[in-house]
């Protein structure tokens, strides 16, 4: 026999007087200074996140990190707002996560033992994750996909171990999975307060298909095309209460800009289907706006008595591509104009989530955020090394030896984290301001003053005339000038350049201001080739020319481009056959002198050649263009002497020879590449070696910063703005770079460890539900016995 689910307990009851003592508790946490104005409680922090009036103490702020054990296999660490090494699940709690997401995979894993990829969730992983969570005080949500790898409504695939089974036997053996699963995860002590019976289950689960739920209903009963599906939700349902009869049972379903999730919501209560939470996934680049998430998920409760959630959501906090792989959002031409893709707008986005959860009423119970920790393994410049870790620890979201289950989709574009931009976490592991979402939700944050002044340019041999005041700017808009004390780096400035000089204002705030020194009025930074990265609807588009087999070629100035170098588009070309053409584009008044030509591509070649080259009165120079692969960028480099004329022509020359695969007759190779960020820069004429300083520096920004004393890190800082200010010098003497050298490593040599202890974290108290009664009445045209796997 099944346990009795106990009926709801009203929200007000649920949320204990310990409960909201403990939240109060963690509205200014110790890394956070509150504001000492009582009638504006707002905590100061890095972003600004408007507070959400009526955020029950109980409310679930979950996040997903199914993929942690992977990233850490890979290499990856995760860091304390101070960048010491730390367990992910105890910087989540110390940021007011109460609740953690993992995904089970029935067996991620073909014969040989290699991972799919994405996590490589099976149950075993899967209970090590809750394993973690309980320890750091985090209740946990099991989310069951039934399936090998990834489920969603365009993948509801069978596991392996189930092909063949129809689909009485899916539920019967849905069951005994369920229930096999959630032993070996009580077994572990993990504390599941939610299970979910399926992953976006839209048009079928466990691969049980589903009619779709807007097309024309027949009478309900066996033959009604959803029964099947009810089923498998029922058997899933009976076996979680089998195992933890306390744990609140969520069905999980997505598109609520459909309008369909009613239908979804209507079909259930036809079938008698017990379960307690209606969940929905609700990414605003998708999903429509929050007015209808709160009105969809607000119908469903008050129509059918449900708690209703997001189950995921998440935004970009940058539109970068961070290890090599592309990004799933924004995809290729989509524009980010919901949120700004930076961390306030990611933080923004998950509070309007919150928001429209709470505008429910006592039925929103929660919103989690999908895989926040999902890092780049590595850089996009060690893509290649990157991929071995994706494919050995499955860090990745898919792993080529997923394409065995799934070879329409995994098959084809396995690779890495596609997730990497929407973290909540910076690529070294520290956290984003936005990953305290949460807490700030509860509080409300105003963004710590920030301090700025407008760049300068001055002639060389010219005072450089940094201002003795900069403009402080508050959350609210606010402006006013403040004293600056600058760093001594700038009395190193020595000849043209663009330097970077640091300075503190009077109440302590950092500022920088970008001096750029021009000689005879040339900024030896400027780039004097027109629409560099080749924007097609760009001014200045016309400015090159593309001759040649230009058709055959398939050669194009694209936009938007799927990861460009810089920006979104590039000059990019696809061929089967051989061809030849070019790009060029003729430059008029630039200054006589010496110039650098440089290019960024990436491709596959395949024996076919390209190059970089230069034309002018004097002389005409040219280079190969380096090429390695899917956005393995290179970047070549040509010396231009430009003659008292001014004029100088540019341009890249590709020649395409694809050639027939001799191990698959008839099908040839193709050849394709891009080229991007064109530039034409003066040459410094600085010829001082200035690799001791470069390694002098490098050696201190790889110092652990955490370890050491903030007096001793910010000498440290000193010594490293003079470093880079003599780096940047076109003038600097060989004394020069000699001294700013010992002037960094004394400082590395005079740091001094910081023996603090850090601070207790307080967690945020995680929430308990009531699950509500199972039926003990079967809907008319039901089966009367329950699955025989539960």
């Amino acid at each position: 026999m099944t346990a009795q689910r106990k009926a709801p307990t009203p929200r007000a009851a649920r949320a204990t007087a310990a409960a909201v003592a403990a939240v109060a508790a963690i509205a200014a946490p110790l890394t956070i200074a509150a504001t000492a104005n009582a009638t504006d409680p707002a905590v100061e922090a890095g972003i600004t996140v408007e507070k959400v009036d009526g955020m029950p103490a109980d409310f679930a702020a979950g996040v997903d990190v199914s993929s942690v054990l992977s990233l850490e296999e890979s290499g990856v660490v995760f860091r304390d707002d101070r960048g010491r090494p730390a367990d992910l699940f105890t910087v989540l709690a110390d940021h007011g996560v109460n609740y953690v997401r993992v995904r089970v995979w029935n067996d991620p894993w073909d014969a040989s033992g290699h991972g799919y990829g994405g996590g490589n969730v099976d149950v075993d992983r899967a209970v090590e994750i809750g394993e973690r969570a309980t320890a750091a005080g985090l209740g946990v949500l099991v989310d069951f996909h039934y399936s090998d790898f990834w489920a969603d409504p365009k993948k509801q695939k069978a596991p392996k171990a189930w092909a063949g089974l129809d689909a009485t036997q899916t539920a019967d053996a849905v069951g005994e999975f369920t229930r096999d699963a959630l032993t070996a995860f009580q077994d572990a002590g993990v504390d599941v307060g939610m299970v979910q019976v399926g992953n976006e289950t839209n048009n079928g689960i466990a691969g049980v298909e589903c009619q779709s739920a807007d097309a024309v209903r027949e009478p309900w009963g066996p033959d009604n095309p959803w029964a099947p599906c009810m089923d498998v939700y029922r058997a899933g349902s009976l076996a979680v209460s089998a195992v933890y009869p306390d744990a609140l049972v969520a069905l999980h379903f997505t598109d609520p800009q459909n309008g369909r999730m009613a239908t979804y919501a209507d079909l259930l209560d036809q079938a008698g289907v017990p379960y307690d939470v209606f969940a929905a996934s609700w990414y605003a680049f998708w999903h429509g706006t929050t007015a209808n998430l709160t009105a969809t998920l607000k119908g469903i409760a008050d129509t059918y008595d449900k708690l209703v959630m997001v189950a995921e959501t998440s935004w970009a906090y940058t539109t970068d591509e961070l290890d090599g792989w592309t990004n799933t959002a924004p995809g290729t031409g989509t524009p980010v104009t919901a949120y700004p893709a930076t961390v306030e707008g990611q933080a923004t986005a998950v509070r309007d989530a919150v928001q429209a959860v709470v505008d429910v009423g006592d039925a929103g119970i929660g919103v989690f955020y999908w895989e926040p920790a999902w890092l780049p393994v590595g850089p996009p410049s060690d893509v290649v090394a990157n991929r071995v870790a994706w494919e050995a620890h499955g860090s990745g979201w898919a792993s080529s030896f997923a394409g065995e289950y799934d070879p329409d989709d995994a098959g084809v574009w396995f690779g890495g984290s596609s997730w990497d931009n929407q973290a909540m976490f910076a690529p070294d592991g520290t956290p984003l301001d936005s990953l305290r979402v949460f807490q700030y939700a509860r509080t409300g944050a105003h963004a710590r003053p920030v301090a700025s002044t407008p760049p300068i340019t001055v002639e060389a041999g010219d005072a450089l005339g940094l201002p003795a005041t900069v403009t402080v700017t508050t959350w609210d808009g606010g402006t006013s000038q403040q004293a600056v004390t600058w760093s001594d780096a700038a009395s190193w400035v020595r000849g043209g350049g663009t330097y970077t000089i640091p300075g503190v204002t009077a109440d302590g705030l950092p500022v920088t201001v970008t001096v750029t020194v021009t000689v005879d009025g040339v900024d030896t930074t400027t780039n004097y080739v027109r629409n560099s990265t080749f924007a097609w609807e760009a001014a200045g588009s016309e400015s090159w020319t593309l001759t040649g087999d230009v058709a055959g070629a398939d050669a194009k100035l694209a936009w938007p481009a799927e990861g460009g170098y810089d920006g979104d588009s590039w000059l990019a070309w696809w061929s089967t056959t051989p061809t030849t053409f070019t790009a060029s584009q003729t430059i008029t008044g630039v200054p006589a002198g010496s110039y650098e030509l440089k290019a960024t591509a990436q491709g596959k070649w395949n024996g076919s050649a390209a190059t970089l080259w230069a034309d002018t009165a004097d002389v005409d120079g040219s280079a190969p263009l380096d090429f390695w692969g899917w956005r393995s960028f290179r970047t070549t480099t040509v010396p231009v002497q430009v003659g008292a004329d001014g004029v100088v022509t540019v341009g890249t020359t590709v020649s395409l020879t694809p050639f027939d695969d001799p191990g698959d007759a008839g099908d040839t190779l193709e050849s394709w590449g891009s080229v991007d960020l064109v530039t034409l820069q003066r040459t410094l004429t600085s010829s001082v070696d200035k690799s001791d300083l470069l390694d002098a520096i490098a050696q201190a920004e790889a110092v652990e910063r955490a370890e050491w004393t903030a007096a001793s890190l910010a000498t440290l800082d000193d010594a490293l703005a003079v470093g880079r200010v003599v780096v940047a010098a076109s003038e600097a003497t060989a004394q020069d770079v000699a001294d700013a050298a010992a002037l960094v490593l004394d400082a590395v040599d005079a740091l001094v460890a910081d023996a603090s202890t850090p601070p207790t974290p307080t967690p945020t108290p995680r929430p308990t539900w009531a699950p509500s009664p199972r039926p003990t009445a079967t809907p008319t045209g039901q089966p009367t016995a329950e699955p025989t796997g539960t």
